[in-house]
């Protein structure tokens, strides 16, 4: 499938990946809230951001990552869903 179409299946909830990635068990997700604060820059110490949705990589090495799109990977026609 093709990029609009991987982040149609991001906004219903899927996994997506694209078969060409070196690294083996690596997969998209779009993280619609999150539970966790991000503390700001403020200079009071209880001040905290609430977080926008955004998009996640699940690492090979199994971290979590934001992640931003490369123009290799917006045109890749190689996405696919992970179950």
């Amino acid at each position: 499938m093709n990029f609009g179409q991987a982040i149609g299946a991001l906004k219903e909830g899927k996994k997506v990946a694209r078969n060409g990635w070196n690294g083996k068990g690596m997969w998209l997700w779009h993280v619609d809230s999150w539970g966790g604060n991000i503390k700001s820059a403020s200079p009071d110490p209880f001040v905290y951001l609430e977080a926008s949705p955004f998009i996640a990589m699940k690492t090979a090495d199994d971290k979590v990552v934001p992640w931003l799109a490369s123009q290799t990977d917006i045109l890749a026609d190689d996405w696919e869903v992970v179950e």
